[in-house]
């Protein structure tokens, strides 16, 4: 069933504007009856039923509301340095699917792309919709926020979490389980991953410096969009979220 997220407190009746609704009536082609989820920006989630369906118009009457959280106990703020190419899309789209809860792009030191001002606002509004996407298409609860590009310190300073850690491929004393294991009553984690250069020492230091823990992933390098994908698959895995 599709859902569709409404910028709208809960009420009986709502209304789905823009590109949701020309999707809905052009694209989809669902008529009166066709029965959808919704999610307020009160954070209701409930089946609704199509009342009118226009290209630019389509409302609905709610049935019910639904309990079920698709919400992960532990809130992930992914912290990547920038990747080239499509990777950061690629990034973006299977964290949000996996249940990050928030992404802010790092312009790190060894990252190969430069964005300039303009161009960084551009791509965050593009991360932003590809957040959308994969967040109506993995039924998620939230709209995960995709921050404007920050660099390494203002990251740190604008992120205020206990439990920080980074991925750090030359540390071999302590695992990402045994550092989650430290930790008790996990509620939030900051998860800084490098770029395709990897974190540098100074970074790391920074980063420790602000009370983050270098982890390994393990015995074998990974990608930059692969460590992302596995350090949160991992974290929410041990967290019970993903059937553990």
């Amino acid at each position: 069933m599709h859902r569709f997220f409404i910028p709208q407190p809960y009420g009986e009746m709502m209304t789905i504007t823009g590109v949701d609704a020309r999707h809905i009536y052009t694209v989809l082609r669902m008529t009166q009856g066709t029965k959808i989820q919704i999610v307020s920006d009160d954070g209701v989630t409930a089946l609704a039923e199509i009342t009118e369906a226009g290209e630019s118009v389509v409302t609905v009457k709610c049935l019910e509301v639904l309990a079920e959280s698709h919400e992960p106990s532990v809130r992930i703020i992914l912290a990547q340095g920038l990747a080239k190419g499509e990777k950061m899309d690629f990034i973006i789209q299977k964290a949000v699917e996996l249940g990050v809860s928030e992404i802010v792009p790092v312009a790190m030191e060894h990252s190969v792309v430069r964005l300039e001002s303009e161009k960084a606002v551009k791509k965050a509004e593009r991360w932003q919709k590809i957040a959308e996407a994969a967040a109506k298409q993995s039924k998620r609860d939230v709209i995960p926020i995709v921050q404007p590009v920050q660099t390494m310190e203002q990251m740190l300073a604008n992120n205020a979490c206990s439990c920080k850690l980074i991925a750090y491929e030359c540390e071999d004393k302590l695992g990402l389980k045994a550092a989650l294991q430290k930790q008790q009553e996990l509620k939030e984690v900051l998860l800084i991953i490098g770029p395709e250069g990897g974190i540098s020492e100074a970074e790391l230091h920074q980063a420790q410096a602000a009370g983050a823990w270098g982890v390994s992933l393990g015995k074998r390098i990974l990608r930059a969009e692969t460590a992302a994908l596995v350090a949160a698959a991992a974290i929410f895995y041990e967290t019970g979220d993903l059937g553990g």
